[in-house]
């Protein structure tokens, strides 16, 4: 019966296998051909499956006795019957909720690979906002998580246009109602799926994108380009993306003036923050500490080089006006319509060593030769302070 089958179908497999010189084939030609070929890998894979079973009654009475007349094992002295493997899944839900929160993110990657089960506890958000929060949260802000949102309904986007064959599928359900093919649908299913999935919605994601370096996310940078005695003791908006291998960050300056995108290699961590603020650049930055502003005040002002250029966020100190002495009984610079602001990293007599500002109407001020002040941060935070404090040069600046 099953040698009938055969020969009565191998006309019908040598057509679909030939192309006639005389006529060209349709357009469906190629998929029937196809189908054949896989058709072919089913049967034979049917034809082993049928010879496995057909084995010598002698044979497997003969396998069936060993299994009777072996032995069961003995463990610590112990007769061990019908053990079976124990799985990690086996285990009470708190005490694997246990092991995977010990979990480093590798070994929680790892784990996912394993199988469908663990890969949906693996990649719950309560297991990566930790691992998040330790290592990213002191240079991830408002701004980058915006930008991730952005960069996932990017990537839908693109991907919306890439559709998989229908055609095939109809191929599949037709064939179906004739015999059954196990795997045929499965296999052109798969085959319209990516190797490389894209980036869902979900912490573990964001983790790996930023850990693999494939995401671009806005922070600030300070003393940019290998602080260069032009930058020192600022802080300037880039967009940076992690490298593994150094355990840096590439930084990429936006353009400005005739200057197009400057690249910095090698940016370590204490020189990135994320953005303090949530200011563009190049927008004022409304300021509302200006009515509180006293002497001894640590503030960062916006200052930059020209119209043309971005703001950078540059590090001072409220100062006393001229006619007081810096005596904190009589000191009234506080009841000024006048702010001194001082820059002590550079000499005095610098030009750069002082400026002043009107609190009550304060907006862009400067000149092209001095360079334009714009908004004040005041810092409260002695994180902050410190921080600026371990930057300071080691020698003052002209």
């Amino acid at each position: 019966m099953l040698f009938f089958f055969i020969m009565s179908s191998f006309p019908f497999f040598l057509l679909l296998s030939k192309s006639l010189p005389l006529q060209p084939l349709p357009p469906w030609a190629g998929e029937v051909r196809l189908l054949s070929v896989l058709f072919c890998q089913e049967l034979l894979s049917s034809l082993l499956h049928l010879f496995d079973k057909c084995k010598p009654i002698s044979a497997r009475k003969f396998g069936a006795l060993s299994s009777v007349t072996t032995p069961p094992r003995k463990i610590c002295g112990q007769r061990v019957e019908n053990a079976e493997e124990m799985s990690v899944l086996d285990l009470p839900e708190l005490a694997l909720e246990c092991i995977l929160g010990k979990l480093s993110p590798a070994g929680l990657s790892n784990m996912a690979a394993v199988c469908s089960s663990l890969r949906e506890r693996c990649r719950s958000d309560h297991l990566w906002e930790k691992h998040m929060k330790e290592k990213w949260e002191r240079v991830i802000g408002d701004a980058a998580r915006r930008d991730w949102k952005l960069y996932l309904a990017s990537r839908e986007d693109s991907s919306a246009g890439i559709t998989s064959s229908n055609s095939s599928k109809k191929w599949v359900s037709v064939l179906s109602r004739v015999w059954h093919i196990s795997w045929l649908k499965s296999r052109i299913d798969g085959g319209s799926k990516t190797k490389n999935p894209l980036p869902d919605d979900s912490i573990m994601s964001w983790y790996q994108s930023l850990e693999r370096g494939k995401f671009w996310f806005p922070a600030q940078v300070y003393n940019r380009e290998h602080g260069h005695v032009g930058f020192m003791l600022s802080c300037y908006d880039a967009a940076v993306r992690y490298d593994c291998q150094t355990d840096t960050f590439h930084a990429r300056y936006p353009p400005h003036g005739r200057r197009t995108t400057v690249m910095e290699e090698g940016v370590q961590w204490d020189r990135l923050r994320a953005p303090p603020v949530d200011t563009p650049a190049h927008d004022l930055h409304i300021s509302d500490c200006l009515n509180d502003l006293r002497p001894g005040d640590h503030i960062e002002i916006q200052w930059r080089r020209s119209k043309e250029f971005p703001y950078g966020w540059w590090y001072g100190v409220v100062g006393h006006l001229e006619p007081c002495d810096g005596n904190e009984h009589f000191c009234r610079c506080h009841l000024s319509d006048t702010v001194v602001l001082e820059f002590n990293q550079y000499t005095p007599g610098s030009r750069w060593r002082r400026a002043s500002i009107n609190p009550k109407d304060h907006r862009e001020g400067g000149n092209e030769t001095d360079g334009f002040f714009g908004g004040i941060r005041k810092l409260k935070s002695k994180d902050e302070i410190s921080k600026w404090r371990r930057l300071w040069p080691a020698d003052a600046l002209e």
